[in-house]
């Protein structure tokens, strides 16, 4: 059979990556951060935000443009979600979640060598899928977790799907499912019931919300990241039509294989964080914060040393993010790779500790639930235990891949 790579649209141009970056930033600054703390108190999903989103075609983000999206790609998609950090943690992520079903299957996809087959197959999945987010505003949540070496890429998923007649029947459960209960569709990912599982045989499948067997189970009462309404999928005989799947069979495998970037897009909503952190402890110490009588603390030396070493540790940070999301690619090279885990620790861990030096520097008021500092730090707490890159995995990954070459053993 013929295998061919497509031609991967060009680059959104940088003016237009700065309209929709300043759009994000409006949105999130009007918007997002004054209902930011409803949310967070209320452990409830930013409906009214996803509202916003969707008047503005940024539901749309990541789909091409061929199929009416704003044709966003990585870095873009990473740029944005980042603004949208700055202002709300929760709808951020949420937003990573909807955006990846778009990114994986869109320019992502086209950068795979695929048969002549799988790319038509290909094609007639996901127009489908884009023409419900583009024209129907549906929503997409991306449920990954199921409490196993899965999500870390170390074993097949446990959530099973078997074929039968006209499509597939599923079972199986989903820990930390974003968007439980406000998604029309869970990309479901999964693994071909057969007696001989592997992880190549990863499907990829849209259960839509009202099918027959899907409930959602569980409380939601976490540290941070509340908004995000991470409850419980259960998939009990769920069928799906053949024309639910996202990818064709063996496709998420292969892009999980080569294209390791898709796994840093939940890292851009910490970089968002992170820059708020800062962003809230200039403001406080000049005695501008809104709300706040107008009393400066910028004139004692501790305060000052602080604000320099917290500007420090995010510029460090910022310079690996962009020029990671940057470099992103296909069949990156091994250094590339490195600096994609190495990303993705430096954001999750900083965006803590920067959060953790605004709180020292601000003082005793910014723990207030009333002032967004608290918030944060909660909130950037989670980003080291996000799967399928959590930090012990990154510095696992690390460790062992700068040390050893492909094959390689002490044997």
């Amino acid at each position: 059979m013929n295998s061919a790579r497509h031609s991967s649209p060009a680059k959104l141009g940088k003016n237009r990556q700065t309209e929709l970056v300043a759009l994000a930033g409006r949105l999130g600054r009007e918007k997002f951060a004054p209902r930011a703390e409803k949310y967070d108190r209320e452990a409830s999903f930013p409906f009214e935000n996803y509202d916003d989103l969707r008047a503005q075609g940024l539901l749309g983000l990541c789909v091409p443009q061929a199929y009416g999206g704003l044709g966003a790609d990585f870095e873009t998609y990473c740029l944005v979600s980042a603004e949208l950090g700055r202002w709300c943690g929760a709808t951020a992520l949420t937003f990573n979640m909807h955006a990846s079903s778009a990114l994986w299957t869109g320019p992502l996809a086209d950068d795979l060598e695929m048969t002549t087959a799988e790319r038509a197959e290909l094609e007639s999945l996901r127009r489908a899928h884009f023409r419900r987010i583009v024209e129907d505003g549906a929503v997409y949540a991306q449920p990954f977790s199921e409490g196993s070496a899965a999500a870390a890429g170390k074993a097949p998923f446990g959530t099973v799907a078997a074929k039968v007649e006209d499509g597939w029947r599923v079972n199986g459960k989903k820990i930390f499912a974003s968007l439980s209960g406000a998604a029309d569709y869970y990309g479901v990912l999964c693994t071909e019931d057969k007696p001989d599982r592997s992880m190549r045989d990863t499907l990829y499948i849209a259960v839509p919300a009202n099918t027959a067997g899907l409930t959602i189970t569980g409380d939601w009462d976490p540290l941070g990241m509340r908004g995000t309404v991470s409850r419980t999928l259960v998939l009990k005989d769920v069928f799906v039509p053949d024309d639910a799947q996202l990818m064709p069979r063996g496709l998420y495998f292969r892009a999980a294989s080569s294209w390791p970037y898709m796994f840093l897009t939940l890292a851009p909503t910490y970089m968002g964080i992170a820059q708020a952190a800062y962003d809230f402890t200039l403001s406080y110490l000049r005695g501008e914060v809104e709300g706040q009588p107008p009393v400066k603390r910028r004139m004692y030396p501790t305060k000052q040393i602080a604000t320099a070493e917290m500007y420090i540790r995010l510029q460090q940070t910022r310079a690996l993010f962009e020029r990671t999301i940057a470099e992103a690619k296909v069949n990156p090279s091994k250094e590339e790779r490195l600096r994609c885990y190495a990303t993705q620790y430096t954001i999750m861990e900083n965006a803590n500790e920067i959060c953790r030096l605004a709180i020292r520097t601000c003082g005793g008021q910014s723990m207030l639930k009333s002032l967004p500092l608290e918030r944060l730090y909660r909130d950037s707490r989670c980003g080291s235990l996000m799967l399928p890159w959590t930090a012990e995995l990154c510095l696992d990954r690390l460790g062992r891949e700068t040390l050893y070459e492909p094959g390689e053993t002490d044997e």
